[in-house]
């Protein structure tokens, strides 16, 4: 089986190509943080290749940038080619199945420098949401009314 799931930035904009038969092919780099730190206590990232085929490789040019943060699902690849000097190179990338937008780069967002003409901006996961004043660390539920009673008695199960 051959299945890969990551959770990433985007290092750089996606490139927009067209194959021969005019099939849509995108490109970009997502950094991918590690889950342990290193030994001066900071966290690496490791940064793959990604391929998006078709109407996906369209949407990814026209709705994220430099900074998104996607979930990709897909499968790992590799292939090899022959350089101008005719060496042999070889490319591991990961083939995208699914790309989901997450989120996008919080410096964006603050600047507003994002394109509106590109459709809808993807939630600021990075943003706090705004609120009304509660203090939920003491009582999330202080500004909803009485309270509630309930028991493990009642239920059905």
């Amino acid at each position: 089986m051959n299945k890969v799931f990551l959770i990433g930035r985007l290092t750089r904009d996606p490139e927009l190509r067209y194959t021969g038969s005019n099939v849509p092919v995108a490109s970009f780099s997502l950094a991918v943080n590690r889950t342990y730190t290193n030994q001066s206590g900071e966290r690496e990232a490791d940064f793959i290749n990604i391929v998006v085929w078709r109407k996906q490789a369209e949407n990814v040019k026209n709705y994220l940038q430099q900074g998104s943060q996607v979930a990709i699902d897909g499968r790992i690849q590799t292939r090899t080619y022959d350089d101008k000097d005719g060496n042999k190179r070889y490319v591991t990338e990961v083939i995208a199945d699914n790309v989901e937008f997450l989120g996008s780069k919080s410096s964006n967002a603050a600047s507003g420098s994002g394109n509106n003409d590109q459709g809808p901006t993807p939630y600021d996961f990075d943003k706090a949401p705004d609120t009304k004043g509660t203090d939920v660390d003491n009582n999330p539920f202080a500004d909803f009314g009485s309270s509630i009673e309930i028991s493990d008695d009642e239920l059905p199960f």
